[in-house]
């Protein structure tokens, strides 16, 4: 969509979406084709040694496609990959935690708090208060998130599988923001590998202190590993790629989508939410889009207000 003001005074909603916003609604999708492997997978591994282990994965694949800018790597691209890397292992680390617990349908809605955790988070760390329609959305996610977690339950309860991915979601909220902050000034291949690479070294390193056992080898772990490995690349990389050409907001919205992709996977493999499950589900959904939206004043308004020369000005 064209950042430039429509000509057409009362313009109607535009669904053309640009090549970079295809490249995310693409992406969404295969990420929520995730949480099903994932879960299917934790009958054979440990959570840390499968996230490092597909972090290394897609470390050498994009290491490969990009070696001969590698050479190239700067303080700020190293110190941005890092970071990003450390969200990256905590956000899909303590998410597959969860997946051991809970199915990958609450997985992928409960995930999908970290889009109202975005302001929420930038509140409480930065001091910037979240306006209107996002606080609406924060109110929103949170009753979602009592009807989802628990719909059987007498109280708030929250399972430890629901709680470590609800945690999870923050951290993937902090990724965003991260991202976003430093998209436009570093190298998307370089970056990218640094980040990986983090989140794979780091994971591995949890496995220490989570006192997690080594898995026996398993086809299936090999393969969802690599498989994932080439997956989360892709995904990675398209992240930085296109957060340089859409907003924030734009992206957000088109990341809503994931839980309700994963939630179509889950259908057809037979995973079933209860009613009052589905209607937490689709409040989070709601928050999601409602946290993004902006209102706005007239193009009359704004025009006048741009146009109109301010007091002492000669207006030329």
């Amino acid at each position: 969509m064209n950042r430039a003001a429509p000509s057409n005074p009362n313009p109607s909603v535009s669904f053309r979406l640009s090549k970079a916003e295809l490249v995310l609604v693409f992406i969404t999708m295969l990420w929520g084709g995730t949480f099903l492997i994932v879960h299917n997978v934790m009958n054979v591994s440990g959570p840390m040694f499968f996230v490092g282990l597909r972090f290394a994965a897609a470390a050498l694949f994009v290491g490969v496609v990009s070696a001969r800018a590698l050479p190239g790597l700067t303080f700020t691209e190293l110190k941005a990959g890092v970071l990003i890397g450390v969200t990256i292992m905590l956000g899909y680390g303590l998410q597959t935690m969860g997946l051991q617990t809970i199915s990958s349908s609450q997985s992928a809605f409960i995930t999908a708090l970290y889009v109202p955790f975005v302001p929420l988070l930038q509140w409480l760390v930065l001091g910037r208060r979240p306006g209107l329609m996002p606080s609406i959305g924060i109110c929103l996610a949170f009753i979602g998130l009592m009807l989802l977690a628990g719909p059987n339950a007498t109280g708030l309860h929250f399972s430890e599988g629901e709680l470590v991915t609800v945690i999870s979601a923050v951290a993937i909220a902090g990724e965003i923001i991260l991202i976003s902050r430093y998209a436009g000034q570093v190298d998307v291949r370089r970056v990218t590998v640094v980040q990986l690479a983090t989140a794979s070294a780091l994971s591995f390193l949890m496995i220490v202190p989570t006192q997690e056992q080594l898995p026996d080898f398993s086809w299936l772990l090999l393969t969802s590993a690599i498989g994932l490995g080439l997956m989360s690349a892709i995904i990675q990389v398209a992240m930085n790629w296109a957060q340089k050409s859409v907003s924030p907001t734009r992206a957000t919205l088109i990341y809503a989508g994931e839980p309700v992709w994963a939630g179509v996977v889950g259908r057809i493999a037979g995973e079933r939410l209860p009613g009052v499950a589905l209607l937490g589900a689709l409040l989070i959904v709601l928050a999601v889009v409602v946290s993004e939206l902006k209102i706005r004043r007239s193009n009359d308004a704004l025009e006048q207000a741009n146009t109109a020369p301010r007091e002492g000005e000669t207006g030329h």
